[in-house]
């Protein structure tokens, strides 16, 4: 009797922890369109934070901040277009 309670306490023990260590499901690839909407939206908000932070700058002259932001409009049209042709 002791020895089929061991056994079974064993066998119990075994099987919760090889459950326990299964994967969990793989979660589903993101299509074509909800990957480009993604990537836009990272890209926009980037684009946003340089902007404040070029405009927000305390020894940046007026031309500097335009030169830089000049730079940073061509850029993200650059990537928006790329983007765009995926």
């Amino acid at each position: 009797m002791r020895n089929f309670l061991i056994s079974t306490v064993l066998l119990l023990g075994l099987s919760t922890s090889a459950h326990a260590q299964k994967s969990p499901p793989v979660p589903p690839h993101p299509t074509k369109t909800e990957l480009i909407n993604i990537k836009s939206r990272e890209l926009d908000k980037r684009y946003n934070t340089e902007k404040k932070l070029i405009l927000n700058h305390p020894l940046a002259t007026k031309k500097m901040k335009r030169d830089q932001l000049k730079a940073l409009n061509e850029k993200y049209q650059s990537q928006k277009k790329l983007l765009r042709k995926m």
